[in-house]
């Protein structure tokens, strides 16, 4: 006798269903992360069989199932099935550990049926095995994408639950009783942020060259350098999007950073990987029109930035050291383009003042943690002193608290050494073919302490954004130091006194 629909259990899917977020792909990414080279054996690993290959990803991958992100309508259901005294099921495709894991931080579910060892539970495998153990017709079932259509053709209701229109489509087709949960489609600004268009800023250090070579007037130079700049802008969010996927774990955890689009469950794994893949593509292809070293340095772009993703920005100093690189590598990239000879001293002072900006975002970060620390130091007991301890280091980093001052130091340190560049720079012969009126270069170098000063004092007092190019695209004072800079050199070149 099959039961009526308020006794009927309810069965949950986890991956795309209760959670945006899917672990398999996720695990993939945590192991190629911590383990490089398990993305060779992924393929081997399939060819025995999803059922092997989830199991040998979730023995190397812990997932952190208490921040992975749900889906508060999916929460409602299940918490009204269980005020009806409905049984309800986690029921899924991903490993029997992130299932059982989940299904502790919830505790409201009854039973688990997971992937295992010997099963992977998809498609008709979960459709028999919730047949075998509620009968036909005898639960409902709440999943998300097409391999779910022979479950909803056994269950007594399909709820639909972030499907695309050709599933529900179908799913009507298989089931009369439908319940559908639409999924809401991301927002160009949502896929703004995921891209970090703001961060297209940093890209225009490509001019740079061209600016202090006196070229933006000849035309065709210029557009070489705007191509160059999408070049690098569509790699860059490319590799933003994959270092957000690999920090998903990381990210989750952090006050802010948890709002990221992936982090938090806005734009799903899948789509950010198509999104990629997409970009950089697109900056290939354009740079295939520029000269061939320039597509040698987006390269080394490219491959750094990966390295500093999955390892690099683990170990302290290295960091900051490859960040400040890269900042430099655009400033070369650019002059790759267009086939300008790039000057020492400008080589020297990108060094050292992109080093002052990759310590300042550090010291932020550490700053925030110190203030989090201490909000929380009231309610720390003495048993809990020893995690707090711990907690003083920054999450996927080797820097603790204990580093502030030293970091700073060693920022305020390399920003005024890029104005003692910038002054070795006015008293040297090459100025002279560029500048009518190179003396008035000199009113430059007290701006720029003024605003490297300026910019460690806010650091300091903890009014920094944890990213330095937010701060300075919003910050009045940065633009006016740009403009007063840009027309003293206007005026130096045009005018001899």
């Amino acid at each position: 006798m099959v039961p009526t629909e308020r006794q009927l259990p309810l069965c949950i899917d986890l991956d795309g269903t209760l959670s945006p977020a899917d672990m398999t792909v996720e695990s993939i990414l945590l192991a190629v992360k911590s383990q490089p080279w398990t993305l060779f054996f992924i393929p081997v690993w399939l060819l025995r069989g999803k059922a092997y290959l989830k199991t040998r990803l979730a023995a190397l991958a812990t997932l952190d199932m208490s921040v992975v992100p749900l889906d508060g309508r999916v929460l409602t259901l299940i918490e009204q099935a269980k005020a009806n005294a409905r049984s309800v099921f986690l029921v899924t495709g991903s490993h029997e550990k992130y299932a059982c894991a989940l299904a502790a931080r919830i505790d409201l579910f009854d039973g688990v049926l997971a992937t295992n060892a010997d099963r992977n539970l998809t498609g008709r495998a979960k459709a028999q095995a919730l047949s075998e153990r509620f009968g036909p017709k005898g639960f409902d079932y709440a999943g998300n994408a097409r391999v779910d259509l022979p479950i909803w053709a056994k269950a007594n209701q399909a709820i639909l639950v972030n499907a695309s229109t050709s599933v529900v489509r179908d799913a009507t087709k298989v089931n009369e009783n439908v319940t559908v949960l639409p999924r809401s489609k991301p927002s160009i600004r949502v896929w703004l942020k995921a891209l970090r268009v703001h961060q297209w800023s940093k890209n225009l250090l490509l001019f740079v060259p061209l600016i202090t070579a006196h070229k933006l007037d000849e035309v065709g130079t210029l557009l070489a350098v705007v191509a160059a700049f999408l070049c690098f802008s569509f790699v860059a969010s490319a590799t933003y999007i994959v270092n957000d996927l690999l920090d998903l774990q990381v990210d989750r955890h952090h006050p802010t950073k948890s709002r990221r689009a992936f982090a938090s469950g806005g734009l799903n794994v899948s789509s950010g990987l198509a999104a990629s893949l997409f970009l950089l593509i697109t900056g290939v292809a354009l740079a295939r029109t520029l000269p061939e070293y320039f597509q040698i340095a987006l390269a080394v772009y490219f491959a750094s930035t990966l390295l500093y993703s999955v390892a690099l920005k683990r170990f302290a100093s290295l960091d900051v050291i490859v960040l400040a690189g890269l900042y430099t590598l655009r400033v070369i990239a650019g002059a790759l383009a267009v086939k300008i000879t790039i000057s020492f001293w400008l080589i020297a002072f990108s060094m050292f003042i992109f080093l002052c900006l990759a310590l300042v975002k550090r010291v932020s970060e550490l700053i925030d943690l110190s203030k989090r620390l201490a909000d929380k130091s009231a309610a720390t007991t003495a048993a809990d002193h020893q995690p707090a301890l711990a907690a003083r280091r920054v999450r996927g980093r080797e820097y603790s608290v204990e580093d502030i001052y030293i970091l700073q130091v060693l920022g305020a340190s390399s920003g005024y050494l890029s104005v003692l560049v910038l002054a070795l720079y006015i008293n040297s012969p090459e100025i002279s073919g560029l500048y009518l009126t190179p003396q008035l270069l000199w009113l430059v170098a007290p701006l720029l302490l003024l605003w490297v000063t300026r910019l460690w004092v806010v650091t300091a007092r903890g009014y920094m954004h944890d990213d330095p190019i937010v701060f300075a695209i919003k910050d009045p004072e940065t633009w006016l130091t740009a403009f007063i800079t840009a027309a003293i050199l206007w005026v130096a070149t045009v005018l001899q006194l």
